[in-house]
């Protein structure tokens, strides 16, 4: 059972509007510290943005954007949350937290069946969100073309 949304910080809010992504900082972010996307280019990052559901956590005094995340899905069926990325000084402010409770809040409403995510080193954050690892991880397979 996943825990309560926890609220967002007090400052920040949460957008889905795609014209509001900082794209540069977010192609930065993603290109430059994380390490599933170390090397993506812009082009190829616009071209997920486009293909996404995308989320992003602004300061609401400044406007700046502090957190982003994307979701592929059919908005019917399925979905899988990627990207999602705090900026290094936002850090510790439980701002990913929220994001992907928030971002589990919007899913539920499309009556999805799944949604699934891979991480490395988060798991805790995903878990309060009510993530689990698969239950039969054998039935699931992976085509990798690059």
């Amino acid at each position: 059972m996943p825990e309560p949304t926890p609220p967002l910080p007090a400052g920040y809010e949460i957008s889905t509007d795609p014209d509001r992504l900082d794209r540069a900082r977010v192609h930065h972010w993603l290109s430059t510290d994380a390490y599933w996307a170390i090397g993506r280019s812009g082009e190829k990052q616009d071209l997920a943005i486009a293909g996404s559901l995308n989320f992003g956590v602004y300061e609401q005094a400044s406007g700046a954007q502090r957190a982003y995340a994307r979701v592929v899905t059919d908005r019917a069926t399925f979905a899988w949350l990627c990207d999602v990325y705090v900026d290094r000084p936002a850090r510790g402010k439980s701002l990913g937290t929220a994001l992907v409770a928030a971002i589990r809040d919007e899913l539920t409403a499309y009556g999805l069946r799944r949604v699934l995510l891979a991480t490395a080193d988060a798991h805790g954050v995903y878990a309060k969100a009510g993530f689990r690892p698969l239950d039969a991880p054998e039935r699931w397979m992976a085509l990798n073309l690059q």
